[in-house]
């Protein structure tokens, strides 16, 4: 396969999976805004948003100050956010019609329906009622387009190349998402284990469609270092960071083995990471500091992208 068409399947695949990692990103901060506000308790949480985004430096040239009516405008519709969900469905779409003979007629009719329909977006679906609603489809979106190479491409390495665009833009979103609760700051008089930080965990299950997977686990009330647990380290959680990884090293094994056998750093890199994974510890993660746990990752599949990309797509 050529690198410009491996490079554009794997981007398809990561800006469609950054939609919705957004989406869910705009969920969390949503429900945990209005539990504040209920509480009278009005927080950061939109400016955690941002930060977990990684667009807080670029939001904040733009507009100065955190405004929820600003933030949603910039996470969503914004087209100078390179990161905003039209920007992101954009550049998918952009990147899909330069590889679309590599992909299957579902495969295309889900991302340009999607691109279709998100560019007749308006300011006003993201009003309180709206909002929802909105962030659910672009999420649903997102599942249409997995799904469709999911089961119609053929298991070539054009399949190879977008499903690991996929993963690794999953497993940083799992990790951006854990670490929105950092950036919320607890009211003075509202303690670990009240209702407010009881709301904000279950919100961040709720984002990762992992809520109901947490009961079934461990039958048990909430508790943080569970919930890490789960998101980070149970391989029976489809979006934990170990199964994400876990996956990535087998498709990148099976692109070595497409390829003569040739693995360079990023295969090594990829290993490592599942390893730390794979052998890690709760207990350890949260003396070593949860925050600081989930930056390491993010910078670690930075740098695996990077790899990845340097090695197979000729791009860095």
């Amino acid at each position: 396969m050529l690198s410009r068409t491996a490079d554009g399947l794997f981007w398809l695949a990561r800006y469609m999976e950054r939609a919705a990692s957004v989406a869910r990103l705009v969920q969390v901060g949503n429900r945990m805004s209005n539990m504040s506000l209920s509480l009278d308790n009005p927080g950061n949480e939109w400016r955690s948003t941002l930060i977990a985004t990684g667009t807080e430096p670029g939001y904040l040239a733009k507009h100065g100050e955190v405004v929820p009516s600003l933030v949603l405008d910039y996470l969503v519709l914004d087209p100078e956010n390179p990161s905003s969900i039209v920007s992101c469905i954009e550049t998918a779409r952009r990147n899909g019609r330069a590889v679309r003979t590599a992909l299957t007629v579902d495969t295309w009719e889900a991302l340009n329906e999607t691109w279709q329909q998100t560019r007749a977006l308006k300011a006003d679906r993201l009003a309180a009622d709206s909002l929802p609603g909105l962030m659910d489809w672009v999420v649903q979106r997102s599942l249409l387009f997995c799904g469709s190479y999911a089961n119609t491409m053929l298991r070539n390495d054009g399949y190879l190349f977008t499903h690991l665009g996929t993963l690794l833009e999953r497993a940083d979103n799992t990790a951006r998402i854990l670490d929105v609760k950092y950036h919320v700051l607890l009211p003075d008089h509202e303690g670990v284990g009240g209702v407010l930080d009881y709301y904000q965990w279950q919100s961040i299950l709720r984002a990762v469609s992992a809520l109901r997977s947490y009961h079934w686990v461990y039958h048990d009330r909430l508790k943080p270092w569970l919930i890490a647990e789960l998101l980070i380290l149970r391989p029976e959680m489809p979006r934990s960071l170990v199964a994400c990884l876990a996956h990535v090293v087998d498709l990148l094994e099976a692109l070595a083995v497409r390829y003569g056998g040739q693995r360079g750093e990023c295969h090594r890199l990829a290993g490592e990471i599942h390893a730390r994974l794979r052998y890690g510890r709760v207990e350890d993660i949260f003396q070593f500091g949860l925050h600081e746990y989930v930056t390491q990752f993010i910078d670690d599949m930075l740098r695996l992208g990077q790899e990845i990309s340097g090695f197979y797509l000729n791009v860095r």
